[in-house]
């Protein structure tokens, strides 16, 4: 289980990293700049799990791996971001590879630590989407997770997976496998097809005010009709 933690981690980190530094890249951002961009998608996600659940200090705090993991990425995107620009949406795969990862990370260690299946597929969700909103809250913009197309919902669903593969017994693998495709094919459809939850507003397009009746020819109105 520790093993799988350790992997799920650093997957995670490795993609968020390249998401944030990919956004930073998009931002005309210096080299300094899309580190710090690299690093807080990389593991601010990870940093809250651990806090919610008592892991002090958190993890990616504390193994000096996840920092130069997470710089490794950026600094790669920053010199080769011609290569990642080739990419369709480089920022969107990337970052939904990182959610369905730590989302599945998260439901893992809150299981692992005793937490209750519902509680600990809820913290997987926040551990998946903590990294997109640092990314977004430094690019002052609106998190992705308040906007997007089943952002949190992908991660909820893949968290749920992972909840119920440990409730029957699914080998941890096969249920972290299963969950982190379920979030990353939802959160990918979600985009294509213009999936998403009620947006507020929305209502007002299918609410009309009464039509004005038209004059008639000759400057009469027409009488009005009581439906």
């Amino acid at each position: 289980m520790i093993t799988l933690l350790s992997v799920l981690d650093f997957c995670g980190t490795f993609v968020f990293a390249i998401s944030g530094a990919a956004a930073g890249v998009r931002r005309k951002l210096d080299l300094f700049g899309v580190l710090v961009l690299s690093f807080a998608a990389a593991t601010a996600g990870g940093i809250a799990r651990d806090l919610m659940i008592g892991d002090v200090p958190p993890v990616a705090v504390r193994d000096w791996r996840y920092g130069v993991v997470s710089l490794l990425a950026g600094i790669v995107v920053f010199f080769a971001d011609g290569f990642v620009e080739r990419l369709k949406h480089p920022v969107l795969i990337f970052d939904a590879a990182g959610l369905a990862l730590f989302a599945v990370a998260g439901t893992e260690k809150a299981l692992t630590f005793g937490l209750h299946p519902a509680p600990a597929a809820v913290l997987g969700m926040l551990t998946g989407i903590g990294g997109g909103m640092a990314r977004d809250i430094l690019l002052a913009e609106v998190p992705v997770v308040l906007r997007a197309e089943l952002y949190a919902v992908a991660a909820l669903g893949g968290a749920t997976i992972v909840v119920l593969g440990n409730q029957i017994q699914i080998p941890s693998a096969i249920a972290a496998f299963l969950g982190a495709t379920l979030c990353f094919s939802l959160r990918l459809i979600a985009v294509r097809r213009g999936w998403h939850l009620p947006v507020a507003g929305e209502h007002a397009h299918h609410v009309t005010a009464a039509p004005v009746p038209a004059p008639a020819i000759g400057g009469e109105h027409e009488p009005t009709r009581t439906v």
